[in-house]
């Protein structure tokens, strides 16, 4: 009998998680070329897209209340990138300075990619995660989300103006392995699994 090596390694292609094996997965056509595995977590987030799903004889419509609108958590003296000003429950009694001005607008990019279901789906299992978001200095602006566990770690790269503004960067186990900069805990996830940095009103 010959023994083959067969390489089964998939990936979601909306989270990006490597699929267990024998772990289900419906497959897609993002743009009606190649065909693409996503998990069954991710199917609603591929349907919103407008992907296509095996075996449907048309391309599924995405009814329009379920389009999503873009919100900031803490709109205080902010406003929409439409121009729509929206009342926040408690305001902001002071002006935003720069980078806590980034950390809101990294929270609502990262809250409308498809990583938000990743790190809500992982607090389900392990708990409430260490949340932190850090602006980094450069040219293009850049805000480095961090979402910690005892025993695993996630971190992503949220480019404003940018795109595909978000993108896993690094992972790991052990807290200890995170750079000491992006131990500081200034956000946390709320009810809906959504990051929300922790910014004083005052």
């Amino acid at each position: 009998m010959i023994v083959r090596n067969v390489d089964v390694s998939r990936t979601c292609a909306v989270c990006h998680r490597t699929l267990l094996l024998g772990e289900r997965a419906v497959r897609y056509s993002p743009g009606g070329g190649e065909w693409v595995d996503v998990c069954a977590l991710c199917t609603l987030e591929a349907d919103e897209h407008g992907w296509i799903k095996e075996g449907n004889p048309m391309s599924p419509v995405v009814a329009e209340g379920r389009r999503r609108r873009r919100r900031l958590p803490h709109l205080g003296l902010l406003e929409q990138r439409r121009g729509e000003p929206e009342a926040a429950a408690e305001p902001l009694l002071r002006r935003l300075s720069g980078p806590e001005q980034a950390m809101l607008e990294a929270a609502e990019l990262f809250n409308e990619s498809p990583f938000r279901r990743t790190v809500s789906g992982i607090a389900k299992s392990l708990g409430e995660p260490r949340v932190s978001l850090v602006p980094l200095s450069g040219t293009n602006p850049e805000v480095v989300v961090t979402a910690a566990w005892e025993i695993s770690w996630y971190q992503y790269r949220v480019v404003l103006g940018s795109g595909q503004p978000v993108r896993l960067a690094d992972r790991g186990y052990e807290i200890d392995d995170l750079d000491e900069r992006f131990k500081v805990w200034n956000g946390s996830l709320d009810a809906a699994g959504k990051v929300v940095p922790d910014i004083p009103r005052i």
